[in-house]
């Protein structure tokens, strides 16, 4: 176990801190003669007019897409709690956002926000609503990539409160019901608080997640326009792998390194 907390996690951490105080470049890669730069390339990312908007985009992004995730998670947890007919089938079609490649569902959500062709424009026409430019304003923007998100992660907070409503007794609804409580007050009475530790676990998890997302952004509008959508896990790669001249060691203070993207563990190892 020691072993393998220092191969998959200790290491790649310590060469991630390795790359933020380095001039590295891929040259330097290759000859491995990097120059040690001490804070030098944190200055300058704190010093980068990006630094400010993707510290705001990231910090919204993540806690709107938590907030609406949870909540309407919980609500079609408690929903489908009731068992009634057809609840099995139902709760296996809200899976199919979380069963499908991301790439599908940016590239969908693409097309169904596309200005001149997407179909979320043409139901807005027919109710008499002007076209918007979903991905190519900077004032929707990041709206779009939040609403996709949303989308995304909605199943994963379904199968976990749902499974966390399982383990509440049924006997405390029926005796909460025999002293008179209603449907709203059996919910903040009984469930919302032996949901708790789930929940706890639920948010956790949703924000290392939502934290790290960089596919849904980076395929509907890489950042853009105007960096108005940019968050840290897009400026990261676009300072690292974005440009003609990379620059490793700043993308390194502001990168999330994990073993689930290959291309930043391969960088990190």
């Amino acid at each position: 176990m020691t072993l393998y907390l220092a191969l998959f996690y200790a290491y790649p951490l310590y060469r991630n801190l390795d790359l933020s105080l380095r001039d590295y470049t891929v040259r330097s890669f290759v000859q491995g003669d990097a120059p040690f730069t001490g804070l030098e390339n944190y200055r300058k990312v704190f010093d980068d007019p990006t630094f400010a908007p993707a510290l705001t985009h990231t910090v919204v992004f993540t806690a709107v897409c938590l907030l609406f995730q949870y909540a309407i998670g919980l609500a079609l947890a408690v929903f489908f709690n009731q068992h009634f007919r057809l609840s099995a089938t139902l709760r296996a079609l809200f899976l199919v956002p979380w069963l499908l490649p991301l790439i599908v569902s940016a590239s969908t959500w693409s097309w169904m926000l596309n200005s001149d062709s997407g179909i979320v424009n043409a139901l807005l026409s027919a109710v008499g609503i002007g076209p918007v430019n979903w991905l190519t304003s900077p004032e929707w923007s990041l709206t779009s990539v939040i609403i996709a998100n949303i989308w995304i992660g909605v199943p994963f907070n379904l199968v976990v409160l749902y499974s966390g409503l399982q383990s509440i007794p049924v006997s405390l609804y029926e005796a909460a019901a025999l002293d008179g409580a209603s449907a709203w007050r059996r919910f903040w009475s009984i469930t919302f608080p032996l949901l708790r530790p789930v929940s706890a676990i639920t948010l956790l998890l949703g924000l290392v997640y939502t934290l790290k997302v960089f596919d849904i952004i980076w395929i509907m509008t890489k950042g853009g326009p105007a960096d108005s959508s940019t968050t840290f896990a897009t400026w990261s790669y676009r300072l690292g792998f974005g440009n003609l001249l990379p620059a490793f060691g700043p993308a390194r203070p502001s990168a999330t390194c994990s073993s689930s993207r290959p291309w930043c563990s391969a960088w990190c190892t």
